[in-house]
């Protein structure tokens, strides 16, 4: 457990066809502990961005203009890419992401991560059904194709999708203690995978 009275501003990194889920189920837990985490939308400029269902979330602060943040979260999506390739995101998002305590990603957002450089060194998974994806673009990454999510120190890498969810109520029991964890789950009503090994998709997606 690292602290019980910080306040940790958390970076949401949006992009034109991020995944909803990948965004808001973290951020449902997240943003029930309004003492605990404050949350900023971060985009390519200030105003809507549309997500790979359709609906748009309001951005509050362009990546040009982001603060400096406690916790970088990146999602997944099908716009992820068009991402890895784009090398003036990928400098911002790696300069930024070097003043943040942790640095996490739902979904094929790992690939992101890698991308940039950020991964190097580390353990990390992604998307079963985009692993290959995403391992190709972190050959300096240790990838564990079997795993709800993985905590490598200060960076956090779940599955696909749901999964972020487990891996958002995980860091929360790291930074705030299990029983509080434990409590905002019984709060939203949702069954929390707390193994982090727990991963059925490897075998049904051919990666074990």
């Amino acid at each position: 457990m690292t602290s019980l009275n910080k306040t940790y501003r958390i970076g949401v990194v949006l992009f034109p066809g991020f995944e909803l889920l990948d965004v808001f189920g973290p951020l449902e837990m997240f943003g029930v502990l309004r003492e605990e985490f404050e949350i900023l939308l971060i985009g390519p400029a200030v105003g809507p961005v549309a997500s790979a269902q359709g609906p748009s979330a309001l951005a509050e602060a362009s990546y040009a203009e982001a603060p400096p943040i406690d916790i970088v979260l990146v999602p997944g999506g099908i716009g992820t890419r068009q991402l890895v390739t784009d090398e003036n995101f990928l400098r911002w998002l790696h300069a930024w992401s070097d003043l943040a305590s942790f640095v996490v990603s739902v979904c094929t957002g790992s690939g992101v991560l890698a991308a940039a450089g950020l991964l190097d060194g580390y353990r990390a998974t992604s998307n079963k059904r985009a692993f290959e994806w995403a391992r190709a673009h972190g050959p300096g990454v240790t990838w564990v194709p079997e795993a709800r999510w993985v905590e490598d120190r200060d960076r956090w890498t779940s599955s696909g999708v749901a999964a972020g969810i487990d891996m958002a109520l995980a860091l929360v029991a790291h930074l705030f203690g299990d029983d509080r964890a434990t409590a905002l789950a019984d709060r939203v009503e949702y069954e929390w995978h707390r193994d982090a090994t727990w991963d059925p998709y490897a075998a049904k997606n051919g990666l074990t």
